[in-house]
This record gives C-alpha cells, sequence and structure tokens, in this order.
C-alpha cells in the first residue's frame, strides 16, 4: 500500500518514512506544493499525510485540490499551528484527521491504519468472505481456522483485490499500489502475473472459490456477493 508524505522538513518526512517502512508500506515524498500537486495528479494512494506549511503554497490550497480531483485518498494534516480554529479549518476544508506536531510515530500509524478500514473495509479488523477471514491487524489468511499461508507480496496483492472487490483493476494499477514507481521503469508485468497465480493457486488449494477473474484485455476482478 502506497503512502504519500507532504513535509517540508526532510529529517521529519525520512522518520515517517521509516516508520511506515516497517509495515511494508511504500512512502513517496513530496517537500514543497508545486512536487506534491505533480504526486496526487499521478499517483494513487491509501492516504496523504499533509504538512499544512510548505514551501510555494498552503497545504490548505493543497487539500482543496485534492478534493477538487474526487480523489479517494483519506487525508491527514500534520500541523505546528495546532489552534482549534486551524483544526476545524482543516477538518471542514475536507481532511480526515488532524495531528499536531509534535507527535509519536505509533499514533500516527494508529490514525492511518484506522482511516484506512473506515474507507476501504468500513471499519473493520476483519475482513470476512464465505468462510475465508482475513485479519488486518494480524495480517493472517485462514479458511475454517486453517491458516493459508501468504507472502507479503501475495498478502498486499490480496488486501488490494478486496479493497476493489468486483471492480476491474488494470495491471498498471496493481503494479503501482504495490511496487510504486518501479511502474515507470519496467519493461513488461511478467512479475505480476506469477504472483497473482501464486495467490489464486493457494486460494484455490484451501478449498476456496476462485475469486480472481481475468478480464482480457483490461485486467482482473475479484469477484465475491
Amino acid at each position: 500500500m502506497k503512502l504519500l508524505i507532504i513535509e517540508d522538513e526532510k529529517e521529519i518526512s525520512n522518520s515517517i518514512c521509516s516508520y511506515f517502512a516497517k509495515d511494508d508500506f511504500l512512502c513517496d515524498t513530496a517537500y514543497d506544493y508545486d512536487a506534491a500537486v505533480e504526486r496526487i495528479n499521478l499517483y494513487e494512494y491509501v492516504c496523504i499525510i499533509l504538512d499544512l506549511t510548505l514551501p510555494n503554497g498552503s497545504g490548505l490550497d493543497l487539500l482543496k485540490e485534492i478534493k477538487s480531483l474526487n480523489k479517494s485518498e483519506g487525508v491527514i494534516i500534520i500541523s505546528a499551528r495546532n489552534s482549534i480554529d486551524d483544526k476545524i479549518k482543516g477538518l471542514e476544508t475536507g481532511a480526515d484527521d488532524y495531528l499536531s506536531k509534535p507527535f509519536h510515530l505509533p499514533e500516527l500509524g494508529a490514525r492511518v491504519a484506522s482511516i484506512i478500514r473506515r474507507r476501504s473495509f468500513d471499519g473493520k479488523n476483519k475482513i470476512i468472505i464465505d468462510q475465508l477471514v482475513l485479519d488486518i491487524f494480524k495480517k493472517t489468511l485462514k479458511l475454517q481456522d486453517k491458516d493459508i499461508p501468504l507472502t507479503r507480496k501475495e498478502y498486499e496483492l490480496l488486501l488490494y483485490f478486496i479493497s476493489n472487490k468486483n471492480k476491474v483493476v488494470t495491471k498498471e494499477a496493481i503494479v503501482e499500489h504495490l511496487w510504486g514507481s518501479y511502474i515507470d521503469t519496467a519493461d513488461n508485468y511478467d512479475f505480476i502475473y506469477a504472483h497473482i497465480k501464486n495467490l489464486r493457486k493457494k486460494l484455490v488449494s484451501a478449498g476456496c472459490p476462485d475469486y480472481i477473474k481475468v478480464v482480457y484485455g483490461m485486467g482482473y476482478k475479484f469477484t465475491c456477493n
């Protein structure tokens, strides 16, 4: 899963990226307004962490830009401006949360996780599809209490499919979500075929229906009730 960190203080930005990398997030960074605008127009993210004070522009203006584009990302404002008026203005402009500096990284992590659950999984910690149970906190997958072991990329791939269930997702979208900027240099997508094939095989071997369908010429669809 990909995050965008919009923060002009590189030390803070690097600390945030290092923290989330431990949980296998991919982090893009932008250190000023113009770079941030370019990122949000080019890529999709599960959450954007946004500082209000940026070179070349305002974080609030950037938030308005995000909302005008009808982007689906959640937004958490991080700012040294911690007055009630600033918080209200940020939330009214469209932010999902507001965290005053200085803050503890585990708190930021918990707030990001909460936004992802709320936006992608209806606020649930466990996703249940038929008799399949995906535990987001423990990062485990079970069928009738029997573990289905997945690699890290297989888990992330399944989570992405489920968050887009019954929707067609392109190969390009999958690569961008799971491998970040690698999509810009990839000559082909052979590596994604292998991950999808292995994931499908593990699910079917465990007794699941073949949820992942190929939509020829378009991509893939995770089909379930």
